[in-house]
């Protein structure tokens, strides 16, 4: 993309601060026209189960407005926004590309994806701010529609607590507190771990504390990756891990997975998503477990950080951009459509009314003991903040994996693991043509 086009999508694109307004250069639907006769859509998409989803639209609303829509299975992440961005070059992109979050920044710079914001109706009206925020990256235009999101919870032993005498922390100074009073009480056990090997938990706490890392300046990007509120997160768990009041280990391994099962680890911050992860890694301690809202920074606060998420996004290629919009707004605020979605792609829906209906009605069976579970679970979503991410979120998740891996590892200074990620990132941006301030 010439260097003219990179300035003048900085100052249209995440320009939170700015109130821009929608961005005409890069995949307006504008002079989308309306579809006559048979139109056919392909999906690509990452999620288990999305063809038995897509089904119920080419059956229903699809067979009636003659719009088909075919998945296309594909890998997630980096490799899923690579791939897109190869065919976009090539003009070949599908209609509709499953996104995540973070990557839209990095489609919406390269004119991959389409603003959508005359096709989606009232779509609007069913999301949370913070997470309609992540779609319109804080300008009037729609890149997206939500569909799933993981705002992050504290989950824990509920009868290890009790054995230990420990109260559940609604403060950041209390989790650290509980770390030590258990330390004390079983020198072998560990509250958590932090672990550097997943950098969606590090930001979603950043997010929390209210980072921004990636926000518009005039004509020019600014990159705050260690602005103040995420060098208070670094420092907090710096300290915790350096003290051993924490484990360091990184999780998803066989170690942190017994570690769960045995009750070595009694604690977890995580995401709303969790109860499948510990199905899987603590099968022993079904039930046992409990949820409860992330600790906070201060006693008034009320906000928590989002892991993870995805949403459904219309390209620049589509010849029919307005019946995949359509689309995209039934699968992800459809009732039968999210129902599905849950059963057979095990999402939790950015939906807020989806998430006390269907299949959000009962706790999740590995947390049958907490009634409560979604109930609690959609008063947390309410509650995520706004996020502010990047071009290039893969190269700042890579330098933190990178950088803060051999933090935790040698129990070394998490600040300067941070500078790190914040000198890497912005190098990046630079040789890519991007103007950048700090």
């Amino acid at each position: 993309m010439p260097h003219t086009k990179r300035r003048r999508l900085v100052t249209t694109v995440v320009a939170v601060s700015l109130g821009a307004t929608a961005l005409a250069a890069c995949g307006s639907s504008d002079d989308s026209k309306a579809d006559s006769g048979p139109v056919s859509l392909t999906y690509w998409a990452w999620a288990p189960g999305m063809d038995k989803v897509v089904d119920l639209w080419n059956k229903g609303e699809g067979k009636k407005d003659q719009i088909t829509v075919t998945v296309k299975k594909q890998a997630s992440g980096d490799t899923l926004v690579t791939k897109i961005l190869t065919a976009h070059k090539a003009k070949n992109g599908p209609d509709l590309v499953q996104a995540e979050y973070q990557a839209l920044p990095t489609l919406v710079s390269n004119d991959a994806v389409a603003d959508i914001s005359k096709n989606v109706g009232d779509a609007r009206s069913k999301f949370a701010d913070g997470v309609w925020q992540q779609v319109t990256l804080g300008t009037d235009a729609v890149y997206a529609v939500p569909q799933d999101i993981g705002p992050m919870m504290f989950y824990y032993r509920a009868d290890l607590f009790k054995k230990y005498g420990l109260t559940v922390p609604t403060t950041w100074d209390e989790f650290a507190s509980t770390a030590r009073a258990l330390k004390k009480k079983a020198p072998d056990t560990d509250l958590t771990t932090f672990s550097a090997n997943d950098s969606g938990l590090f930001a979603g706490l950043a997010q929390q504390a209210g980072a921004k890392w990636w926000t518009t300046s005039g004509d020019k990007w600014k990159v705050a990756i260690n602005d103040a509120a995420t060098q208070k997160v670094a420092k907090f768990w710096g300290g915790l891990v350096k003290e051993g009041a924490v484990d360091n280990q990184p999780m998803y391994t066989p170690a942190w997975n017994k570690a769960l099962n045995t009750g070595k680890q009694i604690a977890w911050v995580s995401a709303v998503w969790a109860p499948g992860t510990l199905t899987t890694a603590a099968p022993d301690t079904k039930g046992k477990w409990a949820m409860a809202p992330l600790p906070q920074w201060s006693a008034s606060d009320d906000v928590t950080g989002s892991w993870g998420g995805s949403s459904t996004a219309v390209t620049t290629d589509s010849k029919h951009q307005e019946a995949a919009a359509k689309f995209a707004a039934w699968l992800n605020t459809d009732g039968d459509a999210l129902n599905a979605l849950a059963k057979e792609s095990g999402i939790y829906p950015a939906s807020s009314s989806a998430q006390l209906s269907g299949a959000f009605s009962n706790p999740p069976e590995y947390f049958s003991n907490q009634a409560d579970f979604y109930t609690e679970a959609a008063k947390i979503a309410k509650t995520t903040a706004p996020s502010a991410w990047g071009p290039n979120v893969n190269v700042a998740y890579t330098s933190f994996n990178d950088a803060f891996g051999t933090a935790a590892k040698n129990k070394s200074d998490f600040v300067t693991a941070l500078n790190t990620m914040q000198d890497a990132t912005v190098a990046d941006m630079k040789k890519q043509g991007f103007e950048v301030s700090q």
